[in-house]
Formats: C-alpha cells, structure tokens, sequence
C-alpha cells in the first residue's frame, strides 16, 4: 500500500477538468437527488454552465409524499427538472417493495404532470435493468423489456406512469454509473483496493457498459434543448463489457496512470455465486447509443475512454487527500 501511495503521489501531471457545455440563456434547473453519485455531477456541471440550480433536501421535499412533491415543482418556477433520485440497491428494493415504488415509480410520474402544467422539461434517469437480459448482444430503445427483480419492476413502472403523465418527458436509461470519487463505483471501489493490496474479484458473465456521471450531465443538458421525448439510451459507445472486463481496464489505466507498477490478478467470479446478490440480476443489458449519438448528434465516449477518465478522477481525488 506504501509503495502503491508513493507512486500515485509522485504521477506527474492532474487530469483536466471535462470541458463544460455553455447554452445561449441561463436555464433555473431543478434537481432530485443531487446528493447521490450521478446528482452531485449533474448539478456541479450545471452551476459550472451558468446554470442556476435547485437542489431539495429530503426534509424539503420528502419524495414519497405526491402533494408537497408535486407543489414544489409546481411552485419552483424551473425550465427543466432532472430527475436522478432512485433507491437503487436491489436487495433494498425487494425488501421494501412499497417505498420502492413511491421513489421510483410515483415520484417522477408526479414531477412529469407537474412539469406538464408548468411547460418546464423534465429529464427522468431510469436504467438498463428494465431490459430482457436473456441474451447478449446490444439493446435500442425499441428492445423488449422484461425487469427480473423489484428495482427493475419499479424503474419500468416509472417510464410507463412518467410518459403517461407528460408525453413531452424524456427517459434516459443510464447503465453503471462512475466517475464521481466522493460516490465510488465498482471501479473506484477495484482501483481503491488494488492500491491497498487486497485480493480482487469481479463478476465475468454479467454485461452492461459504464457511463460516466459527467457525460450523463452534459448529455442532459443538451437534450434538454431539442424536441425530443420518450425513450433514449445514454451510456458510452462500444461493445458490451462484463464487470470483469471493467475492472481489468481500470488496473491497466492505473498503471498508464503511474499508479500501480503492474495490474494485479482479477478472480473472476459467477453471477449466480456472488453470496450478497439475493435477488436476480439481469445478465446482458448493453444499450445501443446510435439515437443519442448520431440522430441526435450528441457525442459519448467510448467504454475504454469512460473508464480511463474515471480512474483519473479518482486517483486526483487520492491525491489531493494524501497531500
């Protein structure tokens, strides 16, 4: 760990802050759940465009209760609501399946019909999980869905009630999130323990691809300026990944990076043994980005890129702490 400390901290060179997208008139932006791994992104990124945000505290605004919900959007004078707030741990999810529903489902149908009373936009994050993960290969908006678990259930629900309720909404399915150190994914997570030495395991039957919170972000910001509505994927370019792969990629961009000598060995794990997934997980659900990226020509980095960017972050993060 030592060791693995002293080389971090003698890297050369910071990365550089993600360039920022600038619009021509000032947006008030609301967002729910700015605390959590993508919100906090979203909203450092729309303050740094010039961007005057909202950010609700729980004990402002509870959620769970449709009414004040639906006043305080009503009364907040936004032009755009960015819905990243979720309970998004499966296991959570199962073993509350009411609350799981509130959040996930009622809560942005009610931010929807307010938003479609005031004319302001709103963008609802949803996810990968909703789709019929039986077999590989990569998914568009138009793939059959098929949620396997109670998160899945409750996020699919909330599409559906969210594009009733406003059909000018746009869901933006995300898929494993990185790329905020304060909010540490599975690959901060792997980077943080190789760099203390300890023994390494990742899921390798399991695909997605990673997104990073920033390009969420600015991806948001920019579709909030177009026409379109419903369904959109929003992840990164490339070829499905399993956890495994993700984890291998973060090691080599750590020793790119100067961070580690050489990438440790990763054991590869099954799905089905990991003893802490209690409830089904879908297998492959990679999301194809072709509307997002050519129709509306919106750019997204490739996976490699993504995960490369995330390990940077986090290992600037290290080193400022140590120093």
């Amino acid at each position: 760990m030592q060791k693995a400390l002293a080389r971090l901290l003698h890297t050369p060179g910071q990365p550089t802050e993600p360039q920022t997208p600038t619009t021509a008139s000032t947006m008030r932006i609301l967002i729910f759940g700015a605390s959590g791994r993508t919100g906090q992104i979203v909203q450092r990124i729309a303050a740094a465009a010039g961007h005057h945000t909202l950010t609700p505290a729980h004990a402002d605004c509870p959620l769970e209760n449709t009414h004040q919900l639906s006043n305080y959007v009503l009364t907040s004078n936004a032009d755009l609501i960015i819905n990243c707030a979720a309970i998004s741990n499966i296991e959570t999810c199962a073993a509350d399946p009411l609350q799981a529903h509130l959040i996930n489902a009622l809560a942005p149908a009610t931010m929807a019909l307010a938003c479609r009373h005031t004319g302001a936009r709103f963008i609802h994050l949803s996810t990968d999980y909703v789709l019929d993960g039986r077999r590989p290969g990569i998914r568009n908006e138009s793939a059959k869905c098929r949620p396997i678990n109670c998160y899945a259930e409750t996020k699919r629900e909330g599409e559906y009630q969210t594009l009733e309720a406003n059909p000018a909404a746009i869901i933006a399915r995300v898929s494993w999130v990185c790329g905020n150190p304060a909010r540490p994914s599975f690959i901060e997570s792997t980077l943080t323990r190789a760099l203390a030495g300890q023994p390494l395991a990742a899921v390798a039957d399991k695909y997605s691809l990673p997104t990073a919170a920033a390009d969420i972000a600015r991806a948001a910001l920019h579709l909030a300026t177009t026409e379109h509505s419903g369904v959109i994927h929003l992840t990164s370019s490339g070829a499905p990944l399993s956890w495994w792969h993700c984890a291998t990629l973060a090691l080599q961009a750590a020793v790119q990076q100067g961070a580690l000598a050489e990438a440790p060995a990763i054991q590869q794990q099954q799905l089905d043994s990991v003893p802490f997934f209690r409830e089904p997980r879908p297998r492959h659900t990679a999301m194809d980005n072709t509307l997002l990226t050519t129709t509306l020509g919106i750019p997204m980095p490739t996976a490699e890129q993504t995960i490369h960017a995330a390990v940077a972050a986090a290992l600037a993060t290290i080193r400022n702490a140590a120093s």
